[in-house]
């Protein structure tokens, strides 16, 4: 199911690192939409817009958004010839050729080809992209001044320019950069796999800190299987086969009210129990009360291959406080839903210690 619709901008509104949002007016109605302009060309006033609007048909919770896909009467300039061979978004409409910091034209390829290790650099792996954040706070909260750099798969928004939160994270200096792989662009760096992605962090962006996840946009079908976060799982395993210090984010959560993600969902169970054979470390906030206990009994199920710490999180709300982005996981905040955001602030700080081993 695609919905395809014309209309006319009749307003600018914010833009951000690779976005302008806009309002258009379709058939009389207006309609919030979101133009990427580096594929796009730059929106104005009056401009025609072929919007695709099939997330706002399905009523698709993320951004809410109608997407630009061309400005007709006005298209952009072909991009001049240069550097970069990899097609990203492969055979869409939007799809692009960027420069991969691991092909054969990169300056950095040189750096890369042989690359085989993370030398120890811890790699925190997340299923949610509203994760990103809270990990940065508790990181940066215990060690001011950690270069944490932010690999992005992709299992959601393909554009990284889609994340006002990376765009938000960068603005205030709390992500030194950001490497897009596999279909995902838009990074600071591109790169193939996870793998390479890796790598360029750590070589490249010399960062102290990797996280990986998915962009915004989490898919899952309520199944065992089919969801997109199983690759936090895959990324473990990337960080443990390069020499990295994995770490894993385990998605708690004491609000949602879904059976299968009350308290430790089922997605970090077989993300982290069934697909990351490499061995991470895991963290659980040391919160007292029936619920904690309720969790800790759960992630014993993770420890036969894992190494689940109990993290006391004394100072992390305060963290999460500073963080110069809005927290925010399906729609609810640390008042709603606190277990969420301090499982993920956990994390982070289990990775900032793993620096003074």
């Amino acid at each position: 199911m695609i919905s395809w619709r014309a209309g006319r901008v009749t307003a600018l509104g914010r833009a951000w690192r690779g976005a302008r949002e806009l309002t258009a007016d379709v058939d009389g109605t207006s309609v919030k939409a979101l133009a990427y302009p580096l594929l796009t060309g730059e929106p104005a006033v009056g401009d025609r817009v072929l919007l695709n609007t099939t997330a706002q048909t399905m009523g698709l919770g993320t951004g809410g958004y109608a997407m630009v896909v061309a400005l007709p009467d006005r298209l952009p300039e072909d991009a001049p010839s240069g550097p970069g061979h990899l097609v990203k978004a492969r055979y869409t409409p939007l799809q692009a050729i960027v420069l991969g910091a691991d092909e054969q034209d990169s300056p950095h390829h040189e750096l890369l080809r042989d690359a085989d290790s993370l030398d120890g650099m811890p790699v925190v792996a997340a299923d949610l992209h509203s994760a990103l954040p809270a990990v940065c706070a508790a990181i940066l909260a215990d060690r001011p001044g950690t270069r944490i750099a932010y690999v992005m798969s992709d299992g959601g928004a393909l554009p990284l320019w889609f994340s006002r939160t990376v765009a938000g994270l960068r603005d205030a200096g709390w992500l030194i950069g950001s490497v897009t792989v596999g279909q995902a662009l838009g990074g600071d760096l591109e790169a193939v796999t996870v793998h390479t992605g890796l790598l360029a962090a750590h070589l490249i962006l010399r960062a102290d800190i990797a996280i990986v996840t998915q962009g915004p946009g989490n898919l899952g079908t309520g199944t065992r299987w089919g969801f997109s976060g199983v690759a936090c799982g895959e990324a473990v395993n990337a960080a443990g086969v390069l020499g990295g210090r994995p770490v894993g984010v385990l998605r708690i959560s004491e609000a949602d009210a879904r059976d299968r993600h009350r308290g430790l969902s089922h997605h970090s169970l077989t993300s982290y129990g069934r697909v990351a054979l490499s061995p991470a470390e895991l963290a659980v906030p040391s919160e007292s009360g029936a619920f904690w206990d309720a969790v800790r009994e759960q992630a014993k199920e993770l420890t036969p291959r894992h190494t689940v710490h109990e993290i006391d999180c004394t100072g992390l709300d305060e963290a999460l406080a500073t963080s110069p982005v809005g927290l925010s996981t399906m729609g609810r905040g640390p008042d709603s839903d606190r277990a969420n955001f301090l499982a993920a602030a956990a994390a982070g700080r289990l990775a900032a210690s793993l620096l003074d081993r």
